[in-house]
């Protein structure tokens, strides 16, 4: 009987090596196949097609066009395509440490670098960069400037720069060096017990830059802390992972991956007693524009209980890539695997690959999961926030001001009228002036419900341009946004008088400055610093409902 038994296991075990053996033989036939399909498709058209095509041109937009219809980070990556990712893994770039936007359709320097070649040279906030190294950078994108202005390390590059009161433009001639990359944009004490850090990336250097941010803030007897992860797109895993280590008791699971293969299958754990003690209070602000690693970070922080989650809901990006080289130039970036954190959530929303591309398409419902308190949380995609957030409906003038970077360029040209924040805030007279700069550059401004009439307007012209019925309905319609055009500022006034303020306080006193003014008057901010000052409020968060 015995026999028998060790007989059947046997069999089923023979049984089964045989069927995935079968399994994967079919699977490298069709590899095989298509591959074979793909490379006389291929060969025909270069050996055939009535055009010389350019080969490397055509080979990167084939495969491009083969990758389209996968998740948007599976991508073919050429040589300038990979700088992004090198800084991301080796945490700095050579170049000359300058942050540069569009101002008003102009290059701007948004700020030099603190000891940076700009910084050192005398570029300052503000000047518009009319040339790089001769080259006007009018029809230059942001990207291309950039790939400019960066280089191999001690090589030099020349800006041409036009500066607000100077008659002449000044030509800097500045050497490249390598420049490290800083995630922590800000931080420091809110007010006398609330640290608040500002986390754009996660770099190589993330967790070095929150280690030094954190032990600062815990020497200056901060019990409570924001971290600001809104509009991080993440970054690198480590980095995420090496972050939780500070706040999370030594031997948590953090977070977990699933893929394919055997070498996507990985469990991270925190490894060292955190630096933050667990009396310190956190709140994690995140939106629309927090992904992938801010997800983890944010998700975590929730689902251990460790911190208070405020805003809006996440992006949803918990999908893993890798990166395989295929010669010194190029490199092919594939998901290979997807992100769970420790309630079991997967942060990658559904949807993000055609059903018809699956071998088995099936689709679940949401689910709900569990804190380790018990609290329920949404599962679904995303890191819905303990306490969202409604965010303000977007305004015609803040939004076009916003655009055209009028805030910035208004205090460019208007700080030499004042000699410290204060005399700013004094000053009876700033939203009228501004009120003028605004009016005065011609922006674009639509009121609400003025797109759908316009569109209704040339459709009626075009119908009856002569009824008198129709030009009458026009003639009154169009006063009326006249009339409303003419009292919008008012309406806006003190969501512009919040802007421009911000703006003069970052320039007088820096981003501490800038802070303290959105403690009173950023809504995330706002509820967060309320929760942490109430420590009933607090705890009543991990209380499951």
């Amino acid at each position: 009987m015995k026999n028998n038994k060790k007989l059947t296991k046997f069999i089923l075990l023979i049984a089964a090596i045989i069927i995935i053996a079968a399994t994967k033989s079919d699977i490298y036939r069709q590899i095989r196949e298509s591959q074979g399909t793909i490379n006389n498709v291929y060969r025909h058209l270069i050996t055939h097609y009535v055009d010389d095509i350019d080969l490397e041109k055509f080979t990167k937009l084939s495969i491009d066009n083969m990758l389209s219809d996968l998740d948007p980070y599976t991508v073919y990556l050429v040589k300038d395509q990979r700088k992004g990712l090198d800084m991301l893994t080796k945490g700095k770039y050579s170049g000359v440490g300058i942050q540069i936007g569009r101002r008003d359709k102009q290059l701007t320097v948004i700020s030099p670098m603190e000891n940076s070649p700009a910084k050192r040279a005398g570029i300052v906030s503000g000047d518009l960069i009319l040339k790089i190294d001769g080259s006007d950078t009018d029809n230059l994108s942001m990207d291309d400037a950039a790939k400019l202005i960066r280089g191999r390390k001690g090589t030099q590059v020349i800006l041409t720069i036009d500066r607000f009161g100077y008659d002449e433009w000044i030509e800097f001639t500045l050497t490249r060096e390598d420049i490290a990359v800083q995630d922590v944009s800000y931080s420091g004490m809110i007010d006398e017990t609330t640290g608040y850090i500002r986390l754009v990336r996660f770099s190589k250097n993330s967790a070095i830059e929150m280690d030094k941010a954190l032990t600062n803030l815990l020497s200056n007897n901060m019990s409570s802390l924001i971290l600001d992860l809104r509009d991080n797109p993440g970054g690198l895993l480590k980095s995420a992972v090496s972050i939780l280590d500070l706040f999370i008791d030594k031997g948590e699971l953090l977070v977990w991956t699933e893929g394919k293969t055997k070498q996507s299958h990985r469990k991270y754990f925190s490894k060292n007693d955190p630096i933050v003690p667990g009396s310190v209070q956190i709140a994690v602000l995140i939106n629309r524009g927090s992904a992938s690693a801010s997800e983890i970070v944010a998700g975590v922080m929730q689902d251990l209980d460790r911190g208070v989650v405020v805003g809006r809901q996440s992006f949803g990006k918990g999908l893993v890539q890798t990166i395989y080289n295929l010669d010194k130039e190029k490199s092919l970036k594939v998901t290979t695997a997807k992100y769970y954190i420790p309630s079991g959530r997967l942060i990658q929303k559904p949807g993000y690959l055609p059903d018809e591309l699956l071998r088995n398409s099936t689709k679940s419902a949401d689910t709900l999961f569990e804190t380790t308190g018990g609290r329920r949380v949404d599962g679904g995609g995303g890191i819905t926030p303990d306490h969202v957030i409604a965010m303000d409906p977007a305004t015609p003038i803040l939004s076009a001001s916003w655009r055209r970077g009028l805030f910035f360029t208004y205090v460019q040209k208007h700080k030499h009228l004042y000699d410290s924040f204060g005399d700013v805030v004094s000053d009876t007279t700033l939203m009228d002036q501004f009120e003028d700069f605004v009016y005065s550059n011609d922006l674009d401004i639509l009121l609400k419900g003025e797109s759908t009439y316009l569109d209704t307007r040339e459709t009626l012209m075009e119908m009856d341009s002569s009824s008198v019925s129709v030009l009458g309905a026009i003639d009154l319609l169009d006063r009326y946004f006249e009339e409303k055009a003419i009292t919008q500022f008012d309406r806006e006034k003190e969501k512009l008088r919040n802007a421009i303020t911000k703006q003069f306080a970052e320039h007088f006193q820096g981003k501490k400055g800038r802070l303290k003014i959105s403690s009173e008057t950023d809504k995330d901010l706002i509820k967060a610093l309320s929760i942490l000052q109430d420590p009933f409020v607090y705890k009543e968060v991990f209380i499951p409902q």
